[in-house]
């Protein structure tokens, strides 16, 4: 999905003798994706990326049921989840199937005592509130407020904060993240009419080489437990890289919205693809402008998808009383759309100023005890 790209020294050829100036050899790595099959990249170590020097007791991090079959309209006030000055314990799965996990934090402080690896799912940071640094062995990559941070599956990463007022909305998935099919041609490039292009995708910038060695904790999230690690090198000691396999933002201040005269369906919004589940963006948007349109959604049923709205900013015309943070679940199965009012307050209108983030799952979620804990429990009967 990504376009090829290359940092620092590499050499001429990939898997020949590529030495330092003391003659000893630079440590080649190939981090590739569905076996050998699909995207990879290639990494230069100062050392080789398997020193291990201890392993510490593995401990859960499962998500703790409290409905398992949902079937009712929901809504929850996510910035009730307490800020929390570590950043993996600022982590509160709320929704999850076997395929995704959608979790919201409020990390006060920087990673700095540990890595962080994701070794069972490729993850989507969206950054509500906050700016910083993803620091990666790709180099860092810069994020601000509206971002969508894409890291690949088993990447270690550290995030520094610049400063203790963050918000975050986080997708984990099994799958990779893609660009939708119809936005690319042939050969992968984004289309003249998809609504970002690659110009909107930035890659790490800066590579940065920690050629030490010592002891690295690298904190390894598998099976819904996390597995400490130590390492005898930093896991950022990287000389060079090059591939297609790399963390990347996307600005949600980027998405060029697609209008019609007519409302145009939320697959118009698509940010992202998997199996399982697509990624939406709402931003602000000119009305239809056929000289009867409704602008409001229409009544609608989720036949096989689950849909999850995290709520940004702005004015969300087909809702009454959102928030930022709010999220809202409307499950497959039952009919949901415009609440009291919303149709008439949007005739006429020519624009809307809403920014959310949307993410519709072909499996039904589950909620967490993290998730009733925060709930709007009389969100089902706000359509009387």
């Amino acid at each position: 999905m990504p376009h090829y790209q290359s940092r620092g020294k590499i050499p001429p050829k990939r898997h020949i003798v590529f030495r330092k100036e003391n003659k000893s050899l630079y440590a080649e790595e190939v981090i590739s994706s569905e076996g050998f099959s699909d995207i990879y990249s290639i990494v230069y170590h100062e050392y080789a990326p398997t020193k291990v020097l201890g392993i510490g007791e593995a401990y859960s991090v499962a998500p703790k049921i409290a409905v398992a079959d949902n079937l009712q309209n929901r809504s929850f006030r996510g910035f009730d989840i307490k800020p929390e000055s570590d950043y993996l314990e600022s982590r509160k799965v709320v929704l999850f199937n076997d395929d995704v996990y959608l979790s919201l934090a409020a990390p006060k402080n920087s990673m700095k005592e540990y890595f962080f690896k994701n070794s069972f799912h490729h993850e989507m940071i969206f950054v509500h509130w906050g700016s910083g640094t993803l620091k990666t062995v790709y180099g860092r990559l810069d994020f601000r407020k509206g971002d969508h941070l894409i890291i690949p599956k088993a990447t270690i990463y550290q995030i520094e904060f610049d400063n203790k007022d963050n918000r975050l909305f986080i997708v984990e998935s099994l799958f990779p993240f893609r660009y939708p099919k119809r936005y690319t041609n042939a050969s992968g490039q984004l289309l003249e009419h998809s609504p970002y292009h690659e110009r909107d995708i930035r890659s790490p910038a800066q590579l940065e080489t920690h050629c030490e060695q010592g002891r690295f904790e690298i904190k390894i999230k598998r099976y819904d437990k996390i597995f400490p690690y130590v390492y005898a090198t930093h896991p950022f000691d990287a000389i060079g890289w090059d591939g297609c396999l790399y963390p990347f933002a996307f600005s949600i201040y980027n998405f060029e919205p697609i209008t019609g005269r007519l409302h145009m369906p939320p697959p118009v919004h698509q940010t992202f693809e998997t199996p399982a589940f697509v990624t939406c963006a709402f931003v602000p948007r000119l009305y239809d402008y056929h000289p009867q349109s409704i602008p409001t959604p229409y009544h609608h049923s989720n036949v096989d998808s689950d849909e999850v709205l995290y709520y940004v900013d702005g004015d969300f015309m087909s809702r009454n009383n959102i928030k930022q943070g709010q999220i809202t679940l409307h499950p497959m199965g039952l009919t949901h759309g415009p609440q009291p009012g919303a149709i008439e307050r949007s005739i006429g209108k020519k624009a809307t100023g809403e920014y959310a983030v949307m993410v519709d799952t072909f499996k039904p979620l589950k909620l967490t005890q993290a998730a009733v804990e925060i709930e709007d429990y009389d969100y089902y009967k706000s359509w009387i």
